[in-house]
């Protein structure tokens, strides 16, 4: 597989709850080495989507494909299983345990089925975290004492450390302030270069636009465009976020109907015709 083709693919992916739609046949892709930005006000869809990756949400409809073979996530442990760690906002520590135990949890190695390998563990928690944090050297620290960064330093590690082939971050910087944010930004650069995919939810417009390579934008459970991060400007962005309601949304329905692939192709820029199709 070449890093022109896509690691994950999400195809017309849809959930309702009850008589409300949050995801409307929405379809995304990520490429190894990628990040792919999601973007959209609250309700837009964002979170039901990752959590349908993640395994923590089934879909009514819809196909997902990993390294191009359709596969089913119906809990946690699938997406695991299938190289796809999520970081969500909340971190998903437990603050009473220290880095090393947060990193295993629930992926303990062990002998004889019964005794747990400290040092194998702790060698490796060193070693993983060095390299997301080479600053980091509170291992042994309950990891509610720690700094946000450094929390969030053990979620990604963890990620890393059992190989994922895509990390779903959630509002990463939410809690982070300048500092940690300008870590976190070269964090994102050193696992691109890992060829890891990756797919940002954010809400910041500036940070998405500076750290992703493509952007998808949502509104009402429906992607309403597709851009080049690189050929949009805040502004453009912002222009799609308020007319979200649209009839963009429609038409590009119906060309993923017509075309489920066309998330492969060329993305255009907000401003053009191409971009409401």
């Amino acid at each position: 597989m070449t890093n022109t083709e896509p690691v994950v693919e999400m195809k017309n992916i849809s959930v309702t709850f009850g008589g409300l739609i949050a995801l409307n046949r929405v379809s995304i892709s990520v490429r190894r080495g990628e990040v792919l930005g999601l973007i959209g006000h609250n309700g837009a869809g964002k979170s039901t989507l990752i959590r349908v990756l993640s395994g923590a949400q089934r879909a009514d409809s819809g196909q997902i494909f990993i390294d191009s073979a359709e596969t089913a996530l119906t809990n946690p442990a699938d997406a695991k299983h299938n190289g796809i760690e999520t970081v969500y906002q909340t971190l998903a520590l437990a603050g009473n345990l220290d880095s090393v135990s947060n990193l295993f949890l629930g992926r303990e190695l062990r002998r004889a089925r019964f005794f747990r390998r400290e040092r194998q563990m702790r060698q490796a928690a060193q070693q993983v975290i060095e390299r997301i944090n080479p600053r980091f050297t509170n291992l042994q620290t309950p990891v509610e004492d720690l700094s946000g960064g450094q929390r969030q330093s053990v979620a990604i590690a963890r990620a890393v450390h059992f190989q994922a082939k895509v990390i779903v971050l959630d509002e990463p910087t939410a809690a982070l302030g300048p500092a940690e944010t300008a870590h976190f930004n070269d964090l994102i650069a050193r696992l691109k270069s890992e060829n890891v995919g990756i797919v940002l939810v954010s809400h910041d417009i500036e940070q998405i636009m500076e750290l992703a390579d493509r952007l998808v934008v949502m509104a009402d459970g429906k992607v309403i465009s597709r851009v080049d991060a690189g050929e949009a400007s805040k502004e453009q962005i912002l222009s799609l976020l308020i007319l979200g309601e649209s009839s963009a949304p429609d038409k590009l329905l119906q060309a993923e109907a017509a075309d489920p692939a066309a998330d492969r192709g060329a993305v255009a820029s907000p401003g053009s015709p191409a971009s409401k199709t």
